[in-house]
């Protein structure tokens, strides 16, 4: 029996089960594709690693990072452990590691350096140790002078001003005064130094004499410091200053400190003080002390 006219025509292409297995296995393909693509586009992108200090990580080379697409790095190429021993070698490198608790505070020798940059302050070197005042040195004394007789006798704190006269000791002994004539005269003891020379000179003079006030009325008011010049015949002019200024009664006159040679040369004003009684008179004598602090032409 012979077939029918159609059941001797071939089958259409896509009615073949070649083209039906092809169509299956595209889309599969192209479903699971799509699939993967879409969960990626919508997987938000994790926050970049940071390390403790907020410091941004860079991978280390050799890392299954994409450093060309700038894409996540898995959690599974990187994990978190890593992160953070990464973080920690990386800031130990850029931070230097602090000193042992017993050396921190340790002063360290200054070093020399070559000097600042031009345009930049320069390195601040150690501080100079603060610099004592000097002492200033003592004033050299004055060179002695030879001997030569006073002549005039000023004292600018008293406004005194007077000639001077010599005077040498009496047969008991005693320095006698200047004569009572002449309120305005100081007498100078001539068998002593002369001014300028080294040892003691003696110069005295009357309080008051019966005509009233003399030429050293206010020696008890002189103070320390103050000046007396004795100018003497050849010219010069011998400077004195004042130490100190002391009342003897007449009975225990200490000669010997008032009198006596010291290690440098000094001065001596000698007039009566103390209580005064019309019959005897003054009961002590004012002495004022004083050294030679210069010597210059008159």
């Amino acid at each position: 029996m012979a077939r029918p006219d159609h059941a001797r025509r071939p089958r259409p292409w896509h009615r073949t089960r070649a083209y039906r297995l092809t169509r299956t296995v595209v889309l599969t393909v192209t479903l699971a594709v799509g699939g993967v693509w879409w969960a990626r586009v919508d997987e938000p992108a994790p926050a970049p690693v940071t390390a403790t200090d907020h410091t941004p990580v860079t991978p280390a080379a050799g890392s299954d990072e994409n450093a060309d697409d700038g894409g996540p790095v898995p959690e599974t190429a990187v994990p978190e452990t890593a992160v953070r021993k990464r973080a920690v070698r990386e800031r130990a490198v850029r931070e230097p590691r602090p000193a042992p608790a017993t050396e921190r505070h340790r002063p360290t020798a200054p070093t020399r350096t070559a000097g600042p940059v031009r345009g930049l302050p320069g390195p601040a070197g150690p501080t100079p140790p603060a610099a004592h005042p000097k002492t200033p040195a003592p004033p050299r004394p004055p060179a002695f002078l030879p001997r030569s007789r006073p002549t005039r006798f000023t004292l600018p704190y008293l406004g005194i001003e007077a000639p001077v006269v010599d005077l040498r000791l009496d047969r008991h002994g005693q320095l006698t005064t200047p004569p009572d004539n002449n309120s305005n005269l100081v007498g100078w003891y001539a068998d002593g130094p002369s001014p300028g020379e080294n040892g003691t000179v003696v110069v005295v003079g009357h309080r008051d004499t019966r005509a009233g006030p003399a030429v050293f009325i206010g020696l008890d008011a002189v103070t320390p410091g103050r000046r007396v010049e004795l100018r003497r015949a050849d010219g010069r002019m011998a400077v004195y200053t004042v130490d100190a200024v002391k009342t003897y009664d007449k009975a225990h006159f200490p000669s010997r400190e008032v009198y006596g040679a010291r290690a440098r040369p000094e001065l001596r004003l000698i007039t009566c003080g103390g209580g005064y009684d019309r019959r005897t008179g003054y009961s002590g004598n004012i002495v004022v002390y004083a050294h030679l602090t210069a010597t210059r032409s008159a």
